[in-house]
């Protein structure tokens, strides 16, 4: 006999939305800071030792860069690896805010433990503390999501999804202009070492993850589903992943949108998470304006969002994506001749434009090449370890190149590659007749 409890979910209960998207304020901050804006310039600085970007970790010597990219790829891969796992176990025992709380507090420590992080002895220290932090929040995130359909009827899906968006992104612009005035005024507080501010950061950071997600937890239901799940099979979510590889074999065009995105969103992904370390490393560019930046993409992401939104209803989501993907092919190329703060700022411009909205479109585009079924849950399990793996096969390759050739300007070019395999299969896609396939079973 199963040990779960009964969950009673009250659907619509503004105290309990409320509560929920309060975890996307608690937890964009580490996104914004951590990954985007802060963080990579800090670690730049740190490991580089009189002028030199080489760094030695487990007695080997890699660009600093390049093993912080190949850092950042392995913990999507953990994630990857274990959510089906986590998820199987959570359904179990009927306590998915458990594992929620558990992967919080693991990426808020993450964030805190990088206060620590002051030389380049530390590297190992800087790196684990990354890792932690990274597998944290996307292992965070996997149950976060799923508490959407439990939690509110399916016309509040949507506005509730964005205004969970939209808290995050105030909460974290919110942290992150208090921490670059911070950076930049740290003379009003009597500060002399030129790391204390940015470390401040990183803990405020972990600080805010946590002390704002216990208005989440305190809210959230125990479990997603209010009656006891009939399977003991902890390796359930490995199952369902294996049931959707084995329907993809019938379904090609869905196969092949997948092939698609998976191409295209590593070069989405790897650059949303080494844009800032190019700045800093191949452009020169200092913290405040690296923030800048950071902040008018995030800006142009929502408009861009709007803007493709807009394009898809014209045009239909493939010809959207299209567009889309041939404006990244463009951003690539003229990325590799970037030599000034202007042109990285024109780069920044096109990026935020399609950031966003290529993100959206595919998760739509995907929920409608699906077929009907009930087990909706395993279709989009797939398709967030899809994502997941794209985005650990993204940094890795960025950060091997990055070691082998010494320049990030080089890597660039194999987000070039991948950008035009994604588009020449999403024309392929358009050619194609829609699938007649047989029903994903729950057996």
């Amino acid at each position: 006999m199963s040990s779960q409890r009964s969950t009673t979910i009250v659907k619509n209960d503004k105290k309990t939305i409320n509560a929920w998207v309060m975890y996307d304020w608690a937890n964009s901050v580490y996104v914004l800071s951590i990954t985007s804006a802060i963080f990579p310039v800090y670690y730049n600085t740190v490991t580089r030792v009189n002028g030199s970007t080489i760094v030695e970790v487990l007695g080997m010597k890699f660009e600093n860069t390049g093993i912080y990219s190949i850092n950042l790829g392995i913990a999507f891969g953990i994630v990857a690896l274990i959510s089906p796992f986590v998820s199987s176990v959570a359904d179990y025992i009927g306590n998915h805010r458990a594992f929620m709380r558990f992967f919080c507090y693991m990426g808020a420590l993450g964030c805190i433990g990088l206060f620590f992080f002051d030389r380049p002895e530390m590297i190992h220290w800087g790196l684990g503390c990354t890792l932690v932090a990274t597998v944290g929040y996307a292992g965070s995130i996997v149950f976060y999501n799923s508490y959407l359909p439990a939690i509110v009827t399916e016309d509040l899906m949507d506005k509730t999804s964005a205004k969970g968006f939209s808290f995050g992104y105030f909460g974290s612009t919110l942290l992150l202009i208090l921490n670059l005035f911070m950076i930049m005024k740290k003379e009003m507080f009597g500060v002399t070492d030129t790391t204390l501010m940015p470390r401040i950061s990183f803990l405020m950071t972990g600080l805010w993850w946590l002390g704002f997600s216990q208005i989440t937890f305190s809210r959230l239901p125990r479990g997603i589903y209010e009656k006891q799940t009939s399977s003991h099979n902890l390796l359930n979510g490995y199952h369902e992943l294996q049931k959707v590889w084995q329907f993809l074999k019938y379904a090609i065009r869905l196969r092949t949108f997948l092939l698609s995105f998976f191409f295209y969103i590593m070069g989405v992904q790897t650059v949303m998470f080494m844009a800032a370390s190019f700045g800093e490393k191949e452009v020169h560019l200092t913290v405040t304006q690296l923030i800048v930046t950071i902040l008018l993409l995030q800006f142009l992401g929502i408009l861009g969002a709007f803007i493709f939104s807009w394009i898809s209803k014209k045009l239909g989501n493939f010809k959207a994506l299209t567009i889309a993907i041939v404006i990244w092919i463009f951003i690539c190329l003229g990325a590799f001749f970037i030599r000034n703060p202007l042109d990285f700022y024109i780069a920044a411009f096109f990026i935020g434009l399609v950031m966003g909205g290529i993100q959206s479109l595919s998760r739509s585009t995907y929920s409608k090449l699906i077929p009907q079924t009930e087990n909706n849950a395993g279709y989009f399990s797939f398709y967030d370890v899809c994502e997941k793996l794209a985005m650990m096969s993204g940094l890795v390759l960025w950060g091997v190149l990055d070691n082998i050739t010494g320049s990030m300007r080089n890597a660039i070019m194999a987000l070039f590659i991948w950008f035009v395999i994604g588009l020449a299969l999403m024309l392929w896609i358009q050619r194609m007749k829609a699938d007649k396939t047989p029903q994903l079973t729950t057996d």
